[in-house]
């Protein structure tokens, strides 16, 4: 693919994302295998994707001086004049003037002479003057909210709920790319075993400290390498394995995931009481569902049975009292997840987190009868808000006095996460920034005998 192409490509993309609420991640890996990009071009494509779209509030805050006598500008010459001037910025290896020379051809062949002339003319400004500081901005959470490209009601809701300092290292982090950690089979391998087949083919990986099961993958295409295709591992954030690792399992269990796809925690809990025993998995869309039994097929694993179906009415299914663990990682909105998956932060609004919760709180009151005395309950969710997390957690309790945080939670948790500044008394908040991850809730609960 030419980089021309590529860079047409890049604005078709962004202007889905951001004009029609696409999402980055699915849009890019569709691209991606239909075009049969190379590694390379793969790789030039999703940093200009991403780069722009985790950029976006800063760069339309630094180049309205050159636009400002605009009338109005189409949005895809605005995400065109976005992901030209991130690449001029943030891209060391592609001189200025191809990327000027590119989107002025680009603006030619999708529009008119006029929207040519002002890409070219805004461009050789921002290359001749540079781009307008942020210093001018005096209130601190909505400079805060500018540079790092947030919107202003979601850091003053962290900068509320966390302080200033944890919400610009969070703001921060969500800006830079995510490691890739993959979770070994380890039915089928051994960690060391995966590790010394991939430090011979030239990767550079490191241990998990989250999961004796993961590997931190710095360097090398783990997607193309026959660990992957063979189903020996499987791509899951670390955080996320952080679930099966801290639900106490043994091998014949019976266990119920609440909220199963795609399926990464699944298919762990079915390794954890080695395949032997049932991990009865739901989700509320069957096309998901399906996405479970795949990837359960693809790892070998024989314990899992996923299906369509609503969990809060999972009782007509079940008798009460028939699972030994529980798992509800609960839909949330997702703001744990940023670096991976940029375009959330544009697309959610305030009133999400509230209604969310409610259905965590449907969903929580409704899958606890399920669950045996004595019996463990995980709730995680891949956000770092407080409502959705620790006051869930603690309106959970309130109604369900036979159900309580377990005591040996946090003496169970990895050495690397104690004392973490996420722990309360009501679970574990890791932030994006701490380990590199992304941001994840998670606590367990017992009901008592």
């Amino acid at each position: 693919m030419t980089k021309y192409v590529l860079r047409e490509t890049a604005l078709s993309l962004l202007t889905r994302i951001g004009e029609q609420g696409g999402f980055s991640h699915v849009l890019l890996d569709r691209e991606i295998n239909k075009q049969q990009l190379s590694r390379q071009d793969g790789g030039l494509l999703t940093e200009i994707v991403y780069g722009t779209l985790q950029r976006r509030d800063l760069i339309d805050y630094q180049i309205q001086p050159f636009i400002a006598k605009q009338k109005k500008i189409k949005p895809w010459v605005r995400w065109l004049l976005y992901m030209s001037i991130y690449q001029m910025t943030y891209l060391e290896r592609v001189p200025d003037h191809a990327i000027i020379h590119e989107a002025v051809e680009i603006s030619k062949k999708q529009g008119h002479k006029g929207i040519s002339s002002l890409v070219n003319g805004v461009l050789r400004n921002v290359q001749r003057k540079g781009l307008q500081s942020t210093e001018a901005i005096e209130n601190p959470v909505e400079r805060l909210a500018i540079e790092t490209s947030h919107p202003m009601w979601l850091v003053s809701r962290w900068v509320d709920q966390y302080g200033m300092d944890v919400t610009k290292e969070m703001c921060e982090a969500n800006n830079h790319h995510l490691p890739m950690s993959v979770r070994v089979q380890r039915l089928r391998i051994s960690r060391q075993e995966a590790m010394n087949q991939l430090l011979e083919d030239g990767f550079a990986v490191e241990e998990s400290p989250f999961s004796n099961q993961g590997i931190i993958v710095t360097k090398g295409h783990i997607l193309k390498h026959s660990l992957f295709m063979d189903g020996k591992v499987t791509v899951q954030d670390q955080s996320s394995m952080l679930v099966a690792e801290m639900m106490d399992l043994e091998r014949g269990m019976h266990v119920l995931d609440a909220c199963s796809a795609p399926g990464g925690k699944t298919t762990h809990i079915a390794e954890k009481i080695e395949d032997v025993g049932t991990v009865t998995a739901y989700d509320l869309h069957a096309k998901k569902a399906k996405l479970v039994s795949k990837k359960a097929e693809e790892l070998q694993l024989t314990s899992i049975t996923a299906a369509q179906a609503d969990s809060r009415k999972l009782q007509d299914l079940h008798e009460e009292e028939t699972f030994d663990r529980l798992l509800m990682d609960a839909p949330c909105s997702g703001l744990g997840v940023l670096r991976g998956k940029p375009d959330i932060k544009y697309h959610k609004k305030e009133e999400d987190i509230f209604s969310l919760r409610e259905i965590q709180d449907d969903l929580l009151a409704h899958v606890a009868p399920l669950l045996k005395k004595g019996g463990k309950l995980i709730y995680s969710t891949c956000t770092v808000d407080r409502h959705e997390n620790e006051e869930a957690v603690k309106h959970f309790l309130a109604s369900h006095p036979d159900y309580e945080v377990d005591p040996s939670f946090f003496d169970e948790l990895p050495e690397t996460l104690k004392g973490s500044i996420g722990e309360s008394a009501y679970g574990l908040q890791i932030f994006p920034q701490e380990w590199d991850t992304d941001g994840f809730f998670l606590v367990r609960l017992i009901r008592k005998g």
